[in-house]
């Protein structure tokens, strides 16, 4: 594992602030989040400063906690949202998930993990859902790795045969697949 708990967003944690986009992936996790019911428990894991993927599901009416390993993130999101529930932490470690959710959303975040880092966590992901939970993801659909834009770290992506295998192991099955204006690729999976 890397030494950076945060995969390098600690030390881009104000660029990163400035730099990413509210209106990309807004649409898609308001319209994930219209699946779930009234007041459902939301994990929002990597959850950066929030914006746009909490702040969605709180217009949503869903009650969320937020799981990020950047303190400089997470103190962002805390001032943002304050009175949430939250936890600076690995996700891969993180207390949080030996909870029970309704629902989890890892966006931009299961990619910036190592192969087995990701496998950890969508089994971990499964163990933490309630029956009928759902999860939603987002990784590129093709095996590939990358230069993080913002951090200079590679990037994984296990691509979509592997996802699904990995989502079935775990106990849950992959529902669909779209992508959003700014071609991220998403993953909705539910545990049965």
């Amino acid at each position: 594992m890397n030494e950076d708990p945060s995969n390098g967003y600690e030390a881009v944690a104000a660029h990163f602030v400035r730099a990413r986009r509210a209106a990309i992936g807004e649409r898609e996790v308001r319209q994930w989040a219209r699946t779930l019911g009234p007041g459902a428990a939301v994990l929002d894991l990597g959850c950066g400063h929030g914006v746009p993927v909490t702040q969605a599901l709180l217009e949503e009416g869903l009650r969320v906690t937020g799981v990020d390993a950047s303190p400089a993130l997470l103190a962002e999101y805390r001032s943002r949202f304050p009175g949430l529930d939250t936890e600076c932490a690995r996700v891969e470690t993180a207390k949080t998930l030996t909870r029970q959710f309704d629902a989890i959303v890892a966006w931009g975040l299961i990619f910036l993990l190592e192969s087995k880092a990701q496998e950890l966590v969508i089994s971990r992901v499964a163990g933490a859902l309630a029956p009928g939970g759902r999860f939603l993801f987002t990784a590129p659909e093709q095996k590939v790795s990358w230069q993080d834009a913002l951090t200079g770290r590679e990037s994984f992506s296990l691509g979509r045969a592997r996802y699904a295998e990995l989502l079935a192991a775990s106990g849950m099955s992959l529902l669909a697949e779209f992508e959003d204006a700014g071609q991220n690729h998403y993953y909705s999976a539910q545990r049965v």
